[in-house]
């Protein structure tokens, strides 16, 4: 059976506090009205994660806490701080440590956008794939018995998608 990954970046956050440390920024109102459209769609489309890995970044966590209503009754997520600005090696790494499918895995741009370019065999044709704005989520596959055997370029699009595609305006 295939393993199967939901890779999200982050809602929208807000910068209303310049000054505010960028690890706990929050979301903005649209990050919160995105957050929950794509738990909505993740719902609806039957793809409920097993288990979730977050950066610690205040905005990833209140994404997952978001979109978490009817999809992740009694998951806790598992906190990374190597996901926090992390690069497509980092990111794999904490992918390998990972034991349950489907796995929802949250992070930052612009590494996140990298590593779901390296991750799979071919990209989406969708305009929004390579810049992977804020809500952007892909849903993969891999053919490997655990994600310790996940490599780049191995992995298959099953959908993307942004908040914009789910009627989340700017």
């Amino acid at each position: 059976m295939p393993l199967r990954l939901i890779l999200v970046r982050h809602a929208k956050s807000s910068w209303d506090d310049p000054a505010q440390d960028d690890h706990d920024r929050p979301l903005a109102g649209r990050g919160r009205k995105a957050a929950a459209a794509l738990g909505k769609w993740l719902a609806a489309t039957g793809m409920k994660p097993a288990q979730v890995v977050t950066s610690t970044a205040r905005r990833t966590l209140e994404t997952w806490q978001i979109m978490a209503p009817g999809l992740g009754d009694g998951i806790v997520p598992r906190p990374a701080p190597a996901l926090y600005h992390a690069g497509p090696e980092q990111m794999l790494a904490v992918l390998h440590d990972c034991t349950d499918s489907p796995l929802l895995m949250l992070g930052h741009n612009p590494g996140i956008a990298a590593f779901a370019r390296r991750l799979l065999a071919d990209a989406p044709s969708h305009p929004r794939f390579l810049d992977y704005p804020t809500g952007a989520t892909l849903v993969a596959e891999f053919d490997a018995d655990d994600w310790a055997g996940v490599a780049f370029g191995t992995g298959r699009v099953l959908a993307f998608t942004t908040p914009a595609d789910l009627g989340v305006g700017k």
